[in-house]
């Protein structure tokens, strides 16, 4: 697995200051994404537990509302491994801060059951969709796309929107 970069101070890609990773590989290719450079499964660089360690350490700081982990396709099976690494590992270590990711599969299409998402406070899915663009949107870049509540969704059995979370 690979990853294209790490933003060490993001405020762009969830509430508050973050750390975002941004996975390497997507094979949606989005007409007019916003990150073509990560689509290519070999571009990049290694994924290792370096990585996730280096991570870690850069969220070690009371400033760091939480991890963004974006892509490239951050849920595609060549990338979910690390993806599930880093999710559980960064809640272990931060209980408190939160995990968003941001992927173009469905959450209720096959992400519901994904392993991963026991370590996700928020997931943005859906693809983008050119003719759907939005830049007034908050988190997403086409009108297509849902902001999750994925804890409050897992227990409920049905999709929560963030805004409709109680």
């Amino acid at each position: 697995m690979r990853y294209n970069k790490i933003r060490k101070m993001d405020i762009s890609n969830g509430p508050g200051v973050r750390v975002s990773v941004f996975m390497q590989g997507c094979a949606f290719n989005c007409k007019n994404c916003f990150n073509p450079e990560t689509h290519d499964f070999a571009g990049g660089k290694e994924f290792s537990q370096e990585t996730i360690s280096h991570i870690l350490q850069l969220c070690d700081n009371s400033f760091i509302a939480g991890l963004s982990i974006l892509g490239g396709e951050p849920m595609h099976p060549k990338n979910i491994d690390g993806t599930l690494q880093l999710a559980k590992a960064f809640k272990e270590k931060f209980p408190n801060k939160t995990v968003w990711i941001w992927t173009g599969f469905l959450f209720d299409h096959g992400l519901k059951d994904n392993p991963a998402l026991s370590f996700v406070d928020v997931i943005v899915d859906g693809q983008f969709v050119e003719e759907l663009a939005n830049p007034a949107l908050k988190f997403c870049g086409s009108s297509n796309q849902r902001v999750i509540d994925v804890q409050s969704s897992l227990r409920e059995g049905k999709v929560i929107l963030l805004d409709e979370a109680k």
